[in-house]
């Protein structure tokens, strides 16, 4: 496991863009090769997802051959409604960029069959050879994607009931009026995402610091579900100097020292002009 620590959310986003980038230009992904890519939505991924667009701009990657992967998606949200996550991803990502429509996969929480369409989720994933790289965020408390406190740590897709934690965070999206955040959810499971070849996670800010603490420090706990990538063979948690606030100075002071190594996997920067 690697804990990768910058001193503010511009750069822990840098630092996180400049990885997805590398990671799928070393692939060499090709019409018949496609790097398959898992994505969260969230305040915490934007930046990231803001430098991603500046890199395709400026000619430095393409995601033709790249397939993605959501997290999850509200259950009853029109697809169109702004705080769906098809319309987050949309306005702040796929619209930007060269990737096509048809492998940008996103739960349907509209499906008339929701657990068909949890299902026909993991049938995709399976079909496209599994998820190279899965980019998640987690909630204050710790959970992953809608995993809330509480799941599996060997779940799979399916339909979740949100956190009483959950839906009050997510109000300031609705106009802060609880009766308008969605009380269910798609979601991608656990297991799932321990699936991936390799799981990136981004923790940024003061108020998920107790999260990150719990993810690093303490045992795995499904009552924390970020906890179970402790054991996950390659994990890499992207965070900010404040997100770090909880954990012990030997801790931080640890990681800080093998910046120097982790820093090479990002220094250089890949270019496809390169290629």
């Amino acid at each position: 496991m690697r804990l990768v620590i910058l001193d503010e959310y511009d750069l822990a986003s840098e630092w996180a863009a400049k990885y997805i980038r590398n990671k799928i230009i070393q692939f060499r992904p090709s019409a018949d090769r496609y790097f398959t890519l898992g994505l969260p939505t969230g305040s915490t991924p934007y930046g990231c997802y803001q430098k991603l667009i500046e890199y395709y701009r400026s000619g430095d990657i393409s995601f033709k051959y790249v397939k993605t992967f959501n997290m999850d998606e509200y259950v009853g949200l029109p697809r169109a409604h702004p705080e769906s996550y098809h319309s987050y991803m949309w306005n702040n990502f796929f619209k930007h960029i060269d990737i096509d429509p048809a492998n940008a996969h996103i739960l349907d929480g509209n499906a008339d069959d929701l657990e068909t369409e949890c299902q026909a989720f993991e049938q995709k994933i399976a079909e496209a050879g599994g998820i190279e790289l899965f980019v998640g965020g987690i909630g204050p408390d710790g959970h992953i994607a809608f995993n809330e406190p509480g799941s599996s740590l060997v779940s799979r897709t399916r339909v979740k009931t949100l956190a009483k934690d959950t839906i009050v965070a997510n109000a300031r999206f609705f106009g802060n009026d609880l009766s308008k955040v969605p009380t269910m959810a798609l979601t991608v499971g656990v297991g799932t995402v321990m699936d991936a070849k390799e799981v990136m996670i981004l923790i940024t800010g003061a108020h998920k610091a107790f999260a990150l603490y719990k993810a690093i420090e303490e045992g795995v706990n499904h009552m924390w579900t970020v906890s179970a990538f402790q054991q996950h063979p390659r994990t890499i948690f992207v965070c900010d100097e404040d997100a770090t606030l909880e954990l012990r100075v030997k801790t931080v002071k640890y990681f800080k020292g093998l910046m120097h190594v982790h820093n090479k996997l990002v220094d250089p920067v890949l270019s496809i002009k390169d290629q």
